[in-house]
C-alpha cells in the first residue's frame, strides 16, 4: 500500500533533509540521499542483521518506488518495469529488433546505451553528432536511441524535432533518462520506450533502475531475463511451470536488490513532493549563476562541462568541493542539494585555475 500524498516542499525545505558537508556538484555521478531514504536502507539491513527483516516491508518499497517515477514521468506506474541497470533494459529493445534494423545513436553518447546494439549481431548502428541526430533520421531508420542529456558535458538531446523526425519516417525511439529524469522535464508519453538508472538525479542508491513506454511497445520486448519476479502473483510464481507473467511493465521486472529499493523509495517520493519543474529552475538558474561567475555563455543544462588543467578536480576536493573530470573535462553537476553558496564556492577556487574565456 502506498503512502498517503503529502503537502509539498519548497527547494530549501527539501535541501533540509540533504546532510553532505560538501559543495557537492557530482550528481551526474551519483546523488545524494535524503536523510529519511538514507536511513530506510540502513534499516533494511540491519533488520537482515537482526533476522527480522520482510519480505512484505521490501516489496511494498519496489512498489512505492514505481508509483513514485511513474508521477514523476506522468506515465502509468502499470507500465513502469523495474530492475537493476539500465544496459539491461536497453538489452531488451536490441533483442525485440529484427535482423537488419538499423538504430541511430549520438556520437560519444553513454555505452550502457549503446554497446547493447553494437553487440547483438545482424543490426546496423549509425552514430552521428548530437546536434544533427534529428535532421539524420530517415526511411532506412528502425530505431533512434539516445540520451536526453549527454553524460559527458550536459547537452540535451532535440527532442522535439527528434519525436516529429521520427514519427514521420516510422522509427522508434528510446530515451535514457538516466541524467536528466528529477530535474528536467521529459515527454515520456511521446517516446517509444524510456530507460532511467536511479541512482543519479534521482537520488536512489546504486542497483535501481526503471523502463516505461508504450503499451504496444512495452508489449515488443522479450522477457529473456523473466524470473519470479515478473509473476503476476510474485511469491505464487516461485516455483515450477507453467509460465504465469505479469502483465504490462512488470512481466520485465528482475528480482530486485531489497535494500536498494527501500532507499530508494523515499528519496522519489521527496522529489515528487518538491516537483521536476521547480527542480529544473533551481538547477538550471545555478548552473548559470556558475556560467556567469566564470564567464562562460548562458546555458539551459543542469551539467557544466569546463576545460581545466590536470589535478583541478583534486584540488577542488581538497577545498572542499566534488566535481568530477569526463572525456578530459571537469563536469560540474547542480542539483536539489546546491546552494548558491556551493556554486560561489566552486566558482572562486576554480577562477584562478582555468584560463579567461576568449
Amino acid at each position: 500500500m502506498s503512502p498517503p500524498a503529502e503537502q509539498a516542499l519548497s527547494i530549501h525545505e527539501a535541501q533540509r533533509e540533504f546532510t553532505a558537508g560538501v559543495a557537492y556538484l557530482n550528481t551526474a555521478t551519483y546523488g545524494l540521499p535524503p536523510r529519511a531514504a538514507h536511513e530506510a536502507m540502513l534499516a533494511a539491513e540491519r533488520d537482515r542483521a537482526a533476522g527480522l527483516m520482510t519480505t512484505a516491508a521490501l516489496d511494498e518499497a519496489v512498489t512505492r518506488s514505481r508509483e513514485a517515477f511513474a508521477r514523476l514521468l506522468g506515465v502509468p506506474a502499470a507500465r513502469v518495469a523495474c530492475g537493476p541497470q539500465v544496459s539491461y533494459f536497453v538489452g531488451l529493445v536490441a533483442a525485440s529488433l529484427p535482423a537488419g534494423s538499423t538504430v541511430l545513436v549520438a556520437d560519444g553518447d553513454f555505452t550502457s546505451l549503446l554497446w547493447p546494439f553494437a553487440a547483438r549481431a545482424g543490426l546496423t548502428v549509425r552514430s552521428v553528432p548530437l546536434e544533427r541526430i534529428a535532421e539524420q533520421v530517415d526511411g532506412g531508420t528502425d530505431l533512434v536511441a539516445v540520451s536526453a542529456v549527454q553524460s559527458a558535458d550536459g547537452r540535451i538531446a532535440p527532442m522535439d524535432d527528434l519525436i516529429a523526425a521520427a514519427r514521420a519516417h516510422g522509427a522508434r525511439i528510446l530515451l535514457d533518462a538516466t541524467q536528466a529524469a528529477g530535474w528536467l522535464p521529459l515527454p515520456a508519453a511521446d517516446v517509444d520506450w524510456l530507460v532511467c538508472g536511479g541512482y543519479k538525479w534521482l537520488l536512489g542508491p546504486r542497483g535501481t533502475c526503471f523502463l516505461t513506454g508504450t503499451g504496444e511497445a512495452l508489449d515488443a520486448l522479450p522477457a529473456i531475463g523473466a524470473g519470479w519476479y515478473a509473476g503476476a502473483d510474485i511469491w505464487d510464481s516461485v516455483y515450477g511451470l507453467p509460465l504465469r507473467l505479469a502483465p504490462g511493465g512488470r512481466r520485465l521486472d528482475l528480482s530486485p536488490a531489497w535494500q536498494c529499493w527501500a532507499g530508494h523509495a523515499p528519496a522519489l517520493e521527496l522529489l515528487g513532493r518538491v516537483g521536476v519543474q521547480a527542480v529544473h529552475d533551481h538547477d538550471v538558474a545555478l548552473a548559470r549563476r556558475f556560467r556567469a561567475a566564470l564567464g562562460l555563455p548562458p546555458g539551459d543544462s543542469a551539467i557544466v562541462s569546463v576545460a581545466v588543467p590536470d589535478g583541478t578536480a583534486d584540488v577542488l576536493r581538497a577545498g572542499g568541493v566534488i566535481a568530477a573530470v569526463r572525456a578530459g573535462r571537469l563536469r560540474c553537476a547542480f542539483h536539489l542539494t546546491t546552494t548558491e553558496a556551493d556554486v560561489d564556492k566552486a566558482a572562486g577556487l576554480l577562477a584562478p585555475l582555468i584560463a579567461p574565456a576568449g
